[in-house]
C-alpha cells in the first residue's frame, strides 16, 4: 500500500481528523505542532495511508528533527509525553514498513511514543527504547468522593493548610504571570540539575493553543510559591509543567494548585486528570501522584531501529552537566536551556 505525507499546519484534514479520533490528546493538535515549530524549528509531518483528496482515515504525527549535533530523526512527538499512531494495527504495519523502508537513507532513527503498547512486525526492528511511570486520574466521581481519596496527611492536609495560610490563587495567560512562572521553574531546574525550556516555548504554546492553556500561580504575602501550567482538551485536563520555591513548600502551595485544577476540571465537565509520565525511579513524583488517586501504568517508547547505548556512560554525563547547571547564574542557565533543547527533542 502507499503511504503518504501531509502537513498538518497547512492540511485541514488533520484537524478534522484529530478532532474527531477518540485517541487524540492536545499533542496531536495542529496548535501544538505549531508551538513546536516555532520554537525548535522543527517541520511537522503526517504519514499516513489515506491518498489526497480523501478524508483520513489514519496518520502518525512526526516532528523532523534536523540536527548537527544529535543526529537527523523522526520523533512522534517531542517535548510531548505520548502521542498514539492514530492507526488500527494494520494501518500501523503498512506505516512502519514504509517508515522502515525510507528510514536509513534519511534517518537516524524513528521514534514513537504511544499512550498504548504496541506490536511490532519484528522486535529486531522496533524495540523499546525508554519506560516511564504514567498517572492518570478519573475525574467521574463527585469532588467529595475525590477529596475522599486524597491521601489524607500528604494532600488533604496541605490543602487545608494552604487554606489557613491564605494563599492567593491566581490563574490566566497574562505576561506577568508567565513571569511569574518562569522565575519558579529557573528556581526548580536549578534544583534538579537541569535547564529550564526556554521563555520562548511557553510563549509559543501560549500563543498557539490560547485559552486551553492555563498559568496557575499560588502566593504568600504577594511572593510567588508555586506555579503550573495546565492544558484542556476534549474531556481531559493535562498537567504539563509545575514548579515551586522549595523554602515554602510546607505551605501548600502545590496542593492548592492541584486542587484547584481538579475543581475547574470538575466544573468544565472533564473526565480525565493526565498528569504525566514520571519517571520510574523518581519514586517521589509517582507517590505525589499516586496519593492524589491517580493510577500508574507502564508507558513504554520505541525507536526504530533499536538503540543500545551504555547505560553508565551515559548516567555519569548526566550527573556531570547537573552538576554544572546547579552553578550556573539564572541568565546563563536559561540560555543554556534555549541551545540544548533544539538538539534534545
Amino acid at each position: 500500500m502507499s503511504i503518504f505525507t501531509l502537513n498538518p499546519l497547512q492540511d485541514p484534514r488533520w484537524s478534522r481528523f484529530v478532532a474527531s479520533h477518540p485517541q487524540a490528546s492536545v499533542f496531536h493538535t495542529s496548535q501544538w505542532l505549531d508551538a513546536l515549530r516555532r520554537t525548535y524549528l522543527y517541520d511537522p509531518v503526517v504519514y499516513t495511508t489515506t491518498p489526497a483528496g480523501r478524508e483520513l482515515t489514519n496518520g502518525i504525527a512526526f516532528c523532523q528533527i534536523r540536527s548537527w549535533a544529535s543526529g537527523d530523526r523522526l520523533v512522534s512527538l517531542p517535548f510531548s509525553d505520548h502521542c498514539q499512531p492514530l492507526a488500527s494495527p494494520i494501518e500501523f504495519a503498512e506505516l512502519m514498513e514504509g517508515l522502515n523502508a525510507s528510514r536509513e537513507k534519511l534517518w537516524k532513527y524513528i521514534e514513537l511514543r504511544p499512550l498504548a503498547p504496541i506490536r511490532a512486525a519484528s522486535a529486531d526492528e522496533l524495540a523499546k527504547s525508554e519506560s516511564f511511570s504514567f498517572q492518570m486520574l478519573d475525574l467521574r466521581p463527585s469532588l467529595d468522593q475525590l477529596f475522599h481519596n486524597f491521601h489524607k496527611s500528604c494532600v488533604q492536609r496541605k490543602i487545608h493548610r494552604a487554606e489557613r495560610e491564605n494563599l492567593v490563587y491566581e490563574e490566566g495567560r497574562s505576561e506577568s504571570l508567565l513571569q511569574q512562572f518562569y522565575s519558579l521553574l529557573l528556581h526548580t531546574r536549578r534544583r534538579h540539575g537541569l535547564p529550564p525550556q526556554p521563555l520562548l516555548w511557553f510563549r509559543n504554546v501560549l500563543a498557539c493553543l490560547g485559552d486551553r492553556v492555563l498559568i496557575r500561580v499560588a502566593c504568600k504575602d504577594g511572593q510567588p510559591v508555586a506555579s503550573m501550567v495546565t492544558m484542556q482538551y476534549k474531556d481531559a485536563l493535562v498537567y504539563k509543567y509545575g514548579c515551586s520555591d522549595s523554602r515554602f513548600n510546607n505551605l501548600g502551595g502545590n496542593a492548592l494548585l492541584f486542587w484547584r485544577a481538579i475543581q475547574d476540571a470538575k466544573k468544565d465537565g472533564l473526565l480525565r486528570f493526565d498528569l504525566g509520565r514520571s519517571d520510574s525511579e523518581n519514586h517521589g513524583l509517582i507517590a505525589f501522584k499516586e496519593n492524589w488517586g491517580a493510577i500508574s501504568t507502564h508507558l513504554d517508547y520505541y525507536r526504530l531501529p533499536a538503540r543500545h547505548s551504555s547505560h553508565l556512560v551515559s548516567a555519569w554525563r548526566a550527573r556531570f552537566a547537573r552538576g554544572l547547571f546547579y552553578l550556573m547564574p539564572d541568565s546563563l542557565l536559561s540560555a543554556t536551556g534555549k541551545l540544548l533543547y533544539r538538539h534534545i527533542g
